[in-house]
């Protein structure tokens, strides 16, 4: 009994210190998680200056967020954004599907690019599916999965360029985003899922917002002169 006793104490300070250890580093092992996997999933830069999480309640922010673009666009980056607010179900980090109350996108700066042959928002799309691999994969099945229950992108600045306007920019609207219980059907995705979502979300949005073939017709002028024909640009 005494040997017993013994080694669940032990066992009690190894689970105590693991416990304090991700107390400590919790906000680190995510930053790095984002960049690490977000780079290799996009194939693009993927940056965070810090990540801030309660292990008590879940609830934090991730700051500093930037996520540049694939090879062959011009322009400085695909997003940024200043802060990004989460609320994290504490209690199911545990278990196979984390549930993810909230994530509050807030006043992010976005540039849609048309490159040669597809936008990079349909690059980023492409490179992730190419990362995740068919959906039977075992890969797909193992490890924990995420219900976001909502997603809201709000106060956008939004910007177009193409390839022949040389990395220059055009201010173009994007509407709010509002998404509930994502992955919920299908009993939870993977971040990679998530990213599509996310992605697909905001390319939805860019494309009605702007017309490169209209835009096109404009390389005759420049940006500062454009005038009256930048109208009708825009759907």
């Amino acid at each position: 009994m005494k040997k017993l006793i013994v080694v669940l104490l032990v066992l009690a300070a190894v689970v105590g210190s693991i416990a304090y250890w991700l107390s400590g580093n919790i906000d680190g092992l995510v930053r790095d998680a984002i960049g690490d996997y977000g780079s290799a999933m996009t194939k693009a830069k993927v940056d965070v200056g810090e990540v801030r999480i309660s292990p008590s309640n879940g609830k934090g922010s991730i700051h500093r967020l930037s996520i540049g673009n694939p090879a062959g666009f011009k322009t400085s980056h695909a997003l940024k954004v200043d802060r990004i607010d989460v609320d994290i179900e504490i209690a199911s980090v545990t278990r196979d599907v984390i549930v993810v109350r909230m994530i509050a996108i807030d006043g992010p700066d976005v540039i849609y690019e048309k490159g040669e042959a597809a936008t990079n928002f349909d690059a980023i799309q492409k490179n992730i599916a190419a990362y995740l691999g068919p959906a039977d994969k075992d890969k797909q099945r193992s490890g924990p999965k995420l219900i976001v229950e909502e997603l809201t992108i709000s106060n956008a600045r939004a910007r177009a360029s193409a390839a022949f306007m040389g990395g220059k920019t055009l201010t173009i609207p994007l509407p709010d985003i509002t998404l509930r219980n994502i992955g919920k059907a299908r009993g939870g995705i993977t971040p990679g899922e998530l990213g599509q979502e996310i992605t697909a979300a905001l390319k939805s949005k860019l494309a009605v917002s702007v017309n490169f073939d209209r835009l096109l017709k404009s390389t005759g002028q420049t940006l500062d002169k454009a005038g009256e024909s930048i109208k009708g640009l825009f759907k």
